[in-house]
């Protein structure tokens, strides 16, 4: 089980308390919004892709859409979104749960700057029960961040 070796890697950090179980399911932004009780920009949404046929993890606010013209001046190719079947494969956790920890060898994680308006952000831990209380820098660091990003479509 995914959350078992993000549990792990908590524990070893001594940040294990960190981690929030829920009866009620977190697999969407608005399902973990109500679960925490937090805004749904608070959540730490990751999203998959595949850029040159390899895996790629983006981590953004959960109030906000990828620009697809950002995308691509960012990672300099078009990238398009790991089909859900084929999500655990690639990353190493299910969707619902896909977490930027425990991941498979070589996913780079990026976090994205709309991130950066909250001190607290809630990305998965592991299943679609989960979620771990970090701020910005902390799951930059934890996630193993390979740098910030902004590919979030402007508000309207």
């Amino acid at each position: 089980m995914s959350i078992e070796k993000v549990k792990a890697y908590f524990s070893s950090l001594g940040e294990a308390e960190r981690i929030l179980e829920f009866a009620q399911s977190t697999a969407t932004v608005e399902l973990a919004a109500e679960a925490v009780g937090c805004t749904p920009g608070m959540i730490a949404k990751s999203m998959t892709f595949l850029v040159d046929g390899a895996p790629l993890l983006v981590v953004l606010a959960g109030d906000v859409r990828v620009d697809n013209h950002k995308f691509k001046a960012a990672f300099h190719r078009k990238g398009r979104m790991i089909p859900f079947d084929a999500v655990e494969g690639y990353i190493g956790h299910a969707p619902g749960g896909v977490c930027p920890f425990c991941l498979k060898e070589g996913v780079p994680v990026y976090l994205d700057a709309s991130l950066h308006r909250f001190e607290t952000v809630y990305p998965a831990a592991g299943n679609d029960h989960s979620a771990i209380r970090l701020t910005p820098e902390e799951l930059y660091a934890f996630a193993g961040a390979a740098g910030w990003v902004d590919i979030a479509k402007t508000a309207q």
